[in-house]
């Protein structure tokens, strides 16, 4: 059979063909016409044609159900799903309307600016180591109720305790100790013990539940007098040493304080100080002890005792409190020397609490009597004398009882 190439005119066989665009009889594509074209026409950039070209086949295959290859029938439902995901999560971003205020129901023209009120909650099961303050916004409007929480922390509480071994220390630091545990947190008891920190004092501590510093004092003093003063030094020093922030309270074992005392401890703000009901048990007398106050100003003294008349301020060493960072920081309450602040024990028995103070304030004005009006005793000094009894070791007796009774069925 002729081929038919040998019937086709030189000029035909000649003619260069484009994707087969060059046969007589074949008819063109809207493609071929578009490269066709591009000869008489301004030059079109490549790439941007073949992008189009392959969108355009993308969307077609994604929307019509054309031929495709075996085994690649999972993709158009992919790339459909992919395409549908995309053009929701556009139309889901456009704005379709807006609403003015004026259009609500029940909304008048004019803004009503809700009022704000301040309400104190009662936070029994909250944190006791912060006080809290919530405020309460309320919009009249709608009847949005805001709350808005303030956590105001509580001041630290710092406990100064000397101890030593008598017949009454267990049942007296035993005391104490539960009443500590009563006292909101933070609270931290500092227990001075004189030459070594012995292990029954050390177990009553583990016991109470109480933030604890068991301190040793290093001067081993016989006498009452001086024993405490180095004691208090001690805890001074150890304060002041570790910057420790709160309120310094020293508070004997052996002293009775009402549980209200420790919350007015926390309104100090420098130095606080109150009046002491003074009980002995030899001279059966009882004394009031402090400062005599109009409001929280201190303008006189309570005292009973003539032999300290020449005291500067009649106050009990239980009587007064004030700010730790008086004892580290003196710029804060400008204090005219930066020397440290100690008891001292070159001063007579009952001029300790007097020449302590000197150091820390200058005079009444510098003073807050609590609570108001100085007219509430919430602790008492007692002095007892147990010089009879005789300190077990260990708190314990090391016999048993001498009669043994059977017991009877």
């Amino acid at each position: 059979m002729a081929s038919i190439r040998r019937t086709l005119s030189p000029a035909f066989r000649d003619r260069p063909y484009v994707n087969g665009a060059g046969s007589p009889f074949s008819v063109p594509s809207p493609s071929q016409k578009l490269l066709s074209s591009s000869r008489y026409s301004p030059p079109f950039p490549s790439v941007i044609l073949a992008f189009a070209v392959n969108v355009r086949r993308f969307v077609a295959g994604v929307l019509f159900h054309l031929p495709n290859r075996k085994g690649q029938q999972w993709r158009r439902g992919f790339y459909r799903c992919l395409l549908f995901f995309f053009l929701g999560f556009l139309l889901g971003l456009l704005p379709f309307g807006h609403v003015d205020d004026d259009e609500i129901p029940g909304r008048s023209n004019f803004d009503i600016e809700p009022p704000h009120v301040n309400v104190q909650f009662d936070t029994g099961n909250a944190d006791p180591a912060v006080k809290r303050r919530e405020d309460l916004v309320v919009d009249v409007s709608f009847g949005v109720v805001e709350r808005s929480l303030d956590l105001v922390p509580r001041k630290q509480l710092i406990i100064v305790t000397p101890t030593y071994n008598r017949a009454l220390q267990a049942y007296f630091l035993n005391r104490l100790g539960h009443l500590l545990g009563l006292v909101p947190q933070p609270l931290l008891w500092i227990v001075v013990e004189t030459d070594t920190a012995s292990m029954e004092t050390a177990e009553i501590l583990r016991k109470s539940g109480v933030m604890y510093r068991h301190l040793v004092c290093g001067n081993n003093s016989t006498s009452a007098k001086d024993r405490g003063v180095y004691q208090r030094n001690t805890a001074l020093e150890h304060i002041e040493r570790h910057r420790l922030d709160g309120i310094v309270y020293f508070a004997d074992d052996d002293n009775i304080y009402s549980l209200d005392l420790f919350d007015r401890l926390r309104d100090i703000s420098r130095f606080g100080t109150w009046p002491v009901a003074m009980l002995w048990q030899s001279k059966n007398k009882a004394i009031l002890e402090g400062p005599v106050c109009n409001g929280s100003q201190v303008v006189g003294w309570h005292t009973n005792e003539k032999s300290k008349r020449l005291r500067r301020f009649h106050v009990d060493m239980s009587g007064f409190a004030f700010n730790s960072t008086i004892l580290w920081d003196p710029k804060r309450w400008h204090r005219p020397t930066s020397a440290s602040i100690r008891q001292l024990d070159t001063v007579k028995e009952g001029f300790q609490e007097t020449t302590f103070i000197e150091q820390v304030v200058e005079d009444e004005s510098q003073m807050e009597g609590t609570p108001a009006g100085c007219a509430k005793v919430m602790n008492w000094h007692l002095h007892l004398e147990a010089h009879t009894l005789v300190y077990p070791k260990g708190w314990q007796l090391p016999k048993n009882l001498d009669v043994v009774l059977p017991i009877e069925r």
